[in-house]
């Protein structure tokens, strides 16, 4: 996979090539160090912080108060990611104060932001609910979009940190759905972290894997290392909290690898504490001890309340189960003691009276609004009443042209309303009609490929009828051939012959026997072929049904398997279903889908089991199904990691009787209808992408309406 992060030292180069080539010390220069810190800000967190900092001074020197706001934001996120808070904090504060000074409303609410996040990584939920609140009427004033939906993401995850999880959800979701409007990927990416990190306290273990998974390709593809490393922890977790330990080690070690990589001190303490709990697992306390511990002192260091309680927690555990019990009963009091300082009733209530004031703010906020516009429209209303007490006495004469002209505007302002209800009518029918006219075009195409479906159908089901009668008899007389051909070399083996005799009548029996096998074979090729002719013939009820594409690609998948597995027997495979928990429902028909989906998982299974035979005992057969939502459409991939497909034929396998299986195994059908299912009949797409060797993937492309895409 080519990450954004392969196009980074261009643009590093470009901008350290601008500065060289102007070493003027003006706003130009503040713009462009900023600008190379923030493309260092994950490749190099140091050097970042030393350009702010030169941007920062720069700033002051030539009184750019712009730019020195900027440079104090981006110091205090720098700092915040190396988990010095102290300083985050006091750089956060000071952009705050400047902002302020400026009347600079979106500058305010970055400020706020920052100061929240520091808080909230800290572990202290009230000053964290407290900054955002601060920050969340200043974005929305201010217009400032981007940085009221990372505030209200962040609303979401201290909602997750104080145990207020019915509150988080809805927060998140309404995020992460505004996120993808707006196309802001790393908000995508809190959401769907902060989602999981939920759905994991509540237990419902599905959708907290399915969400750290989709922030994991997230982040891969934004090339966030530390966003992987968080991601690969958060599944080692959950992992271990299902007891599956294999899974719990294999991401735990994945997430150290990453950090050590990048020097990651920001998620060095959690994944430490990952490993510790997979190790746990695993039956290993003194290993889990000494993670634990060095977890403990980095977290301790950093003042990160919530890394303190996952640590106590895990070391009372691993010290009860090397049975030093007074240990275990030390920490777990201390466990228990983190916990209510980060969720306790205390803590709650402190949140719920921040939450109270804030909505009670904005209430007042409104009525003051209110109040001052009926002020001003009663002066308004004085003053008018009094310039006309004045004009009345010079303009009694031209009442009655007034009166006059009003009538005659009043008129034609009735006039121009009429016309804008009519041409208001006239659009509504015109567009009526337009839709109208879509869903008859659309009716039409279903009705003729049915049409043509059903009449290909009866022209199949009746030739391969009248085939398959002297087909019979073809296969049916070369079996009777071969017996024939066994007796009379028993007979002539009675008979006294030369030896030059013999030898010849035994070449010419052997030919026969031979040609009488191949009419045997392909006549059964043949016999395939009009079954499955008849079988594609079978015509389906045709009505579309609401349906959960999730679990018929279950079905399906077992389907497959147990009838792979029944015609051959020693077959075994890895089944791997990712299926989007909120995939919207699809109108298909099911009879019909599910012959396609079949169809694919029959051609995944035999291409892993052509790779298992040549590859031997190191390989390990997997199919996997996949389902999502994006863009209107709901996604179905199927996915095996076989031989693959060839590129020069690769083009060719949707047409009619093409194959890339060997002469008897295939009719070259079921691909071709497959697709004519897919995009005739249901108006989707099909596409198929392989790399020889290592994988073939189909995806198959359903449009759902906006009504259907509503969850």
């Amino acid at each position: 996979m080519v990450l954004p992060a392969q196009a980074q030292p261009a643009r590093d180069d470009s901008l350290r090539a601008l500065l060289r080539a102007q070493p003027r010390l003006d706003t130009t220069r503040v713009r462009r160090l900023l600008a190379l810190a923030t493309e260092l800000r994950v490749k190099d967190v140091t050097q970042a912080t030393t350009l702010a900092q030169q941007a920062l001074r720069l700033a002051q020197r030539i009184d750019d108060p712009a730019g020195e706001g900027e440079a104090l934001l981006l110091a205090s996120m720098l700092y915040r990611r190396q988990n010095q808070f102290d300083r985050a904090r006091e750089y956060a504060q000071r952009a705050q104060r400047l902002c302020t000074r400026r009347g600079d409303l979106s500058g305010q609410a970055r400020a706020w932001l920052q100061l929240s996040l520091v808080h909230m990584l800290q572990g202290n939920p009230t000053p964290a609910l407290q900054a955002a609140l601060h920050g969340l009427p200043l974005a929305e004033k201010s217009g400032d979009i981007v940085t009221l939906t990372r505030l209200q993401a962040n609303l979401g995850d201290i909602y997750h940190l104080t145990g207020s999880y019915d509150e988080a959800v809805p927060v998140l979701r309404a995020v992460l759905r505004s996120a993808r409007r707006t196309g802001d990927r790393q908000v995508t990416l809190t959401a769907l972290n902060g989602l999981g990190n939920t759905f994991q306290m509540l237990k419902q273990w599905p959708q907290a894997l399915a969400y750290y998974q989709r922030a994991l390709r997230l982040s891969q593809e934004l090339g966030d290392t530390s966003g992987e490393a968080g991601n690969e922890t958060s599944l080692a977790e959950v992992y271990g909290l299902l007891g599956n330990r294999t899974e719990a080690l294999a991401h735990g070690l994945r997430a150290r690898q990453l950090v050590r990589q990048t020097r990651d001190d920001y998620n060095l303490p959690l994944v430490e504490l990952m490993l510790a709990r997979a190790y746990l697992l695993d039956q290993q306390p003194d290993s889990a001890l000494a993670l634990a511990h060095h977890g403990l002192a980095l977290s301790r260091q950093a003042h990160t309340n919530d890394n303190i309680r996952k640590a106590t927690d895990i070391l009372a555990d691993a010290y009860a189960q090397s049975g030093n019990f007074e240990e275990a009963y030390r920490y777990r009091n201390l466990h228990m003691a983190y916990t209510d300082t980060l969720s306790g009733e205390d803590t709650k209530r402190r949140s719920s009276a921040l939450r109270y004031g804030y909505e009670l703010d904005k209430k007042q906020v409104q009525i003051d609004l209110l109040t001052k516009t009926r002020q001003l429209q009663a002066q308004k209303a004085a003053r008018q009443r009094l310039q006309l007490h004045g004009l009345l006495a010079g303009l009694v004469g031209v009442v009655l042209v007034v009166g006059l002209l009003l009538r005659n505007i009043f008129l034609k302002l009735r006039a121009n309303r009429y016309l804008n209800d009519k041409n208001v009518e006239i659009a509504a029918h015109r567009d009526t009609l337009d839709r109208t006219l879509t869903e008859l075009q659309t009716t039409q195409a279903q009705l003729v490929q049915r049409e043509k479906m059903a009449s290909l159908g009866e022209l199949t089901a009746g030739v391969a009828h009248e085939i398959q009668n002297p087909l019979n008899f073809v296969t049916n007389f070369s079996d009777l051939s071969v017996e024939l051909v066994d007796e009379l070399e028993y007979e002539l083996a009675k008979e006294h012959l030369s030896t030059a005799g013999r030898q010849t009548l035994d070449q010419l029996l052997q030919e026969l026997s031979q040609n009488q096998q191949k009419i045997h074979e392909h006549g059964h090729r043949a016999d395939l072929i009009v079954k499955r002719m008849l079988e594609h013939s079978r015509g389906s009820s045709g009505e579309r049904e609401a349906t959960d594409l999730n679990v018929l690609a279950e079905e399906c998948l077992r389907l497959a398997y147990h009838g792979w597995r029944a015609k051959n027997q020693g077959f075994n495979a890895t089944l791997t279903t990712v299926l989007d928990p909120a995939l919207p429902p699809a109108h298909v028909v099911p009879q019909d889908l599910s012959r396609v989906l079949l169809n694919l998982l029959t051609n995944a299974f035999y291409a892993v089991a052509e790779k298992s035979a040549q590859a031997g005992a190191g390989y390990q057969p997997e199919v996997q199904v996949r389902t999502s939502y994006t863009h209107g459409a709901v996604l179905v991939q199927v996915r095996d990691n076989g031989n693959g497909i060839a590129s020069a034929v690769r083009d060719k396998i949707f047409q009619p009787f093409f194959t890339t299986k060997p002469t008897g195994e295939g009719t070259g059908l079921g691909l071709s209808l497959s697709y004519d299912v897919v995009t005739k009949g249901h108006g989707g797409t099909m596409s198929v992408e392989s790399r020889e060797g290592e994988y073939t993937e189909f995806t198959v492309s359903l449009p759902v309406t906006v009504q259907e895409a509503v969850f």
